[in-house]
């Protein structure tokens, strides 16, 4: 099976791909029905990171396609950002959890090399965190999410390192509290990402 650390250093998402749906590094695999990687722009400089696939992505092979997916494009053009353009979409983990459960630390350990084969791909000065288990998979913080929610956090190592990260509410929890009242969660992802927006045109065109 192949590793991101034996595919080319210059982006080749075709074998990428390639390499991902011949995975079986966790028991994810033995389930799913494809393996789900992106859905955006490769050259993206906000990436937004979720927990994993749910039925209707492991039926369509793409991220956030679903009703929580519905939501997040939702926000996404009333922050102004092109889902098309400005946004990179993944998941920690690229294969369905059965019943839709939360990825075990295993799970999320054995996808851990391809997610940073995918950041270094695209290179994104600013991402976001979906959800308290991506916030946990991605910078190791267990917990806080209402806490760290809308506060862009330095990235650290080799990986992260020289990125900011902010933790944001998953799209599917805002399917559940769907009110658009000032200070509800959905008000505040779509400041955060209206925030987001605003950095994205305060940085440098070689950024």
């Amino acid at each position: 099976m192949a590793h991101p650390q034996a595919l080319a250093s210059a982006p080749d998402w075709a074998a990428f791909a390639t390499a991902c749906g011949a995975c079986t590094r966790c028991g994810l695999s033995t389930a799913r029905q494809q393996v789900v990687i992106s859905r955006g722009h490769h050259q993206a400089r906000l990436m937004l990171i979720g927990e994993a696939p749910g039925a209707t992505e492991d039926a369509m092979g793409e991220p956030f396609v679903g009703r929580s997916g519905q939501v997040l494009d939702q926000l996404l053009a009333e922050a102004g950002l092109d889902r098309s353009r400005d946004v990179y979409l993944g998941n920690v983990v690229k294969c369905r959890p059965p019943d839709n459960r939360k990825p075990r630390a295993a799970e999320l350990a054995a996808c851990r090399p391809w997610l940073d084969q995918q950041i270094a791909w695209v290179d994104p000065p600013l991402i976001g965190l979906l959800g308290a288990t991506a916030l946990a998979g991605v910078m190791g913080v267990k917990s806080g999410l209402t806490q760290l929610r809308g506060q862009w956090l330095a990235g650290e190592g080799p990986v992260l390192g020289g990125r900011l990260l902010i933790p944001l509410f998953h799209p599917s929890y805002l399917l559940r509290n769907p009110s658009l009242a000032e200070g509800k969660p959905k008000w505040l992802t779509r400041e955060d990402l209206r925030g987001a927006a605003a950095r994205l045109r305060q940085l440098p065109a070689s950024l």
